[in-house]
């Protein structure tokens, strides 16, 4: 038995998100919802979870169906509860007595240690709030669990305790996962949806394999397309021969025939529509290049919090031109420190002790929080400020990048965390950097846009230093691999 039904569904706002969707989700389904940034994966989230009205079709649910929902952002009426206490208030009110044993229970089976969970959300890494948000759902009991970029945050460590969960510990729930990790999405699905504005597609697959037969399937309909172009033009050349010939004899029977043949290629050029593109804006970067061999070098420093706490210490390294340096270890160890550390010697000009930059180095900075771009400006503004570009060059840029005129004019802290990726890698391009450092660059791009952003890496041949948990993404990029464990540094294999 089916627990919901979605029937010719549709969104739209105000361009068409996606419309006809029909999807049927059963006991078993773990479905990759897969779609470009801003084309509908949270509004069909939340259209499933009851909080959106769509604009067109039906949803039809189990009667008594019970359903989480992990959104992307903690709600901040949480961020001052401790972590046992956020999740326990899941629960309805007359539960959370008799049933608060249900809050250990979850969060044994995510590995949380024991002296994390009197801690307050708000003190907590990011990866964190995304498990207690997920613990949160599941306290509940959901039949249907829909899951919002569930590993964004997430280090390697809880990337394996999340798979192993959904893997082995959730029988008999049903899930729709929106995310951009290709190696989870394969790992955890058995089923994927390619989200369209018009004519979505559903394979009984994860997404690897789903893909290449979307792929399949779009190459078949552009060779009919082709072929029904052809013969729409075969049509009206002979509706044409016929009308010519009908008019000069006379024929009633020769113009009706005419008249049959336009209408039969009208009616082909109604149901032709070309393949959809799942673009949501290009990515490009650039490469200023440098003469220097060496670009980094750190002979043994300290790397700490910002409060001067210790966290570990580099040992000797040098950077080398077209270095592609990725930093791994657990949430907490200090990898966005250290990049913090390069950030204020090599951009800001701070001297710290055994830190060695060669003058040539121009750096371009990205964080996970996008906190280099200007929150209360427009992207406009910004590119026109920042690279004292003229405005019609600059709104031809953010175009190109995927924002839309309104989008342009919109402060960017009211923009959506892929937008802001994207208007972050654009003033990465302006810049020209050749050195690149970046801290959970893919977090909210999507796929095809992580594809993006790994060639023109490689094809630019830049020189970078790089925090990433997207497996796909590190071993796409990587040429070499830092480890922070037990307070050291050290370069491994990958």
């Amino acid at each position: 038995m089916s627990l919901i039904h979605l029937r010719r569904l549709g969104v739209t706002s105000p361009r068409p998100l996606f419309e006809n969707l029909d999807l049927t989700i059963h006991p078993a389904d773990r479905i990759g919802l897969i779609a470009a940034n801003g084309c509908g994966k949270t509004t069909l989230l939340r259209c499933v979870a009851g909080q959106l009205e769509p604009s067109a079709g039906d949803i039809v649910r189990r009667r008594g169906l019970r359903v989480g929902y992990v959104e992307q952002d903690v709600p901040p009426n949480l961020l001052d509860l401790p972590l046992e206490e956020a999740i326990r208030r899941a629960l309805p009110r007359a539960e959370r007595e008799d049933n608060a044993w249900k809050t250990g229970l979850v969060l044994d089976m995510l590995d949380t240690p024991a002296d994390m969970r009197p801690r307050r959300l708000s003190e907590l890494s990011g990866g964190w709030q995304r498990l207690a948000l997920i613990a949160r759902a599941w306290i509940t009991d959901p039949d249907l669990l829909l899951l919002d970029e569930p590993t964004n945050h997430l280090d390697l460590q809880r990337l394996e305790v999340l798979e192993n969960w959904i893997n082995h510990a959730t029988e008999g729930v049903a899930m729709l996962i929106a995310s951009h990790d290709r190696q989870f999405l394969d790992s955890c699905t058995n089923r994927t949806l390619f989200l369209r504005p018009d004519g979505s597609h559903t394979y009984a697959h994860p997404f690897s394999q789903a893909r290449e037969l979307l792929a399949h399937d779009d190459a078949t309909l552009e060779t009919k397309l082709g072929r029904d172009a052809r013969e729409v033009e075969r049509l009206r050349r002979s509706a044409g021969h016929l009308k010519n010939i009908g008019i000069n004899s006379g024929s009633d029977v020769l113009l009706k025939k005419s008249k049959q043949l336009t209408g039969r290629a009208a009616a082909m050029e109604q149901a032709m529509r070309p393949v959809a593109q799942e673009k949501s804006g290009d990515i490009r970067l650039s490469n200023r290049g440098t003469h220097a061999k060496v670009l980094v070098s750190l002979a043994n420093v300290v790397v700490a919090t910002p409060t001067g706490q210790a966290l570990f210490r580099t040992g000797v390294l040098k950077i080398f031109q077209q270095d592609r340096i990725v930093v791994l270890g657990a949430n907490g160890v200090g990898k966005s420190q250290f990049v913090h550390l390069l950030r204020r010697t090599m951009l800001d000009g701070e001297t710290v002790e055994g830190v060695t930059v060669s003058p040539s180095v121009v750096v371009g900075y990205l964080d996970q929080q996008m906190s280099q771009l200007p929150a209360t400006s427009s992207p406009l503004d910004y590119v026109t400020a920042a690279f004292r570009l003229g405005d019609q060059r600059s709104r031809s840029l953010l175009a190109g990048a995927g924002f839309d005129i309104a989008s342009q004019s919109r402060a960017i802290a009211s923009l959506s965390p892929g937008q802001r990726a994207r208007l972050g890698l654009l003033g990465l391009r302006l810049a020209e950097p050749n050195f690149y450092l970046l801290d959970e660059p893919t977090n909210h791009i999507d796929i095809a846009g992580q594809e993006r952003l790994e060639q023109e890496i490689r094809v630019h041949q830049a020189t970078c230093v790089l925090v990433s948990h997207d497996r796909f993404f590190v071993r796409a990029i990587g040429t070499r691999f830092l480890r922070i464990e037990k307070g050291r540094m050290m370069e491994v294999d990958e």
